[in-house]
């Protein structure tokens, strides 16, 4: 309800600062009696990891990118957190900004959200998008221009993880993101309210009809989308996701 509110009176906020011409594809949807926003995006889009500048410093926020990123006469049309971090907001996993590898995929299995293998990659390439296995990435990594490694896949092929549960008492605010079967769409989600990880996945398969999802991260999740009068804020993030547009 809080995020509601906050949107709802962000909203007044940025009316007068957002530009007249829409600047992305985001909107709600109702899944379930859950309320989720989502933004959709298209293979070609300017669509990239965000993590750290020139200096090698982490951004650690929505607003830190859109200075970067003005500089340059350019805008966020939207962004939310991409994967999971350490303490200090340095990536658990693959992170390729810009074609450069900044840390290598991880394939072990381990401890928390990120170690409950299947886990995957969100990758953009030049005229696709690809939510892929790490495993399978790491026995043929594509050119990704920008990814991010998180976990745990939430849909594979078309299959939920096999380690959810129906009954989860594991409710958290979630988000992540899922790719169209020909690779030309990628549809980013946020939940409105606390869900467990089968209702997640199920919103991404059954109601979104995506074959392939992943998990970003829970509880810390946040987006930016100005259409929406949405600038949620809370601790520094690590890796960022984002649409990239001109400025003004």
């Amino acid at each position: 309800m809080l995020r509601r509110i906050r949107t709802k009176f962000l909203a007044l906020a940025f009316a007068s600062a957002v530009p007249s011409v829409a600047l992305a594809d985001c909107s709600e949807m109702v899944f379930e009696q859950v309320t989720y926003t989502i933004c959709r995006a298209k293979a070609g889009q300017d669509i990239r990891v965000f993590h750290s500048g020139a200096d090698g410093q982490a951004y650690r926020s929505f607003d830190a990118v859109q200075a970067m990123l003005s500089a340059k006469g350019q805008q966020l049309g939207w962004a939310m957190n991409a994967g999971m971090y350490h303490s200090d907001r340095g990536p658990v996993g693959l992170l390729i900004e810009d074609g450069v590898e900044k840390l290598g995929v991880m394939t072990r299995e381990g401890p928390g959200n990120f170690g409950m293998l299947p886990n995957g990659v969100f990758c953009v390439m030049p005229d696709r998008l690809a939510v892929i296995e790490s495993r399978a990435y790491a026995e043929n990594p594509p050119a990704c221009r920008h990814a991010s490694q998180s976990g745990p896949m939430l849909v594979i092929d078309g299959a939920l993880h096999p380690r959810f549960l129906p009954d989860s008492d594991s409710y958290k605010i979630r988000n992540g993101v899922g790719v169209s079967a020909d690779a030309a769409e990628a549809i980013f989600a946020l939940s409105e309210a606390p869900v467990n990880f089968h209702t997640f996945a199920r919103f991404f398969r059954d109601e979104l009809g995506l074959p392939n999802a992943l998990y970003f991260d829970g509880t810390i999740s946040r987006l930016f989308a100005p259409d929406l009068g949405r600038d949620d804020r809370g601790v520094a993030m690590g890796p960022m996701v984002g649409l990239v547009v001109p400025k003004g």
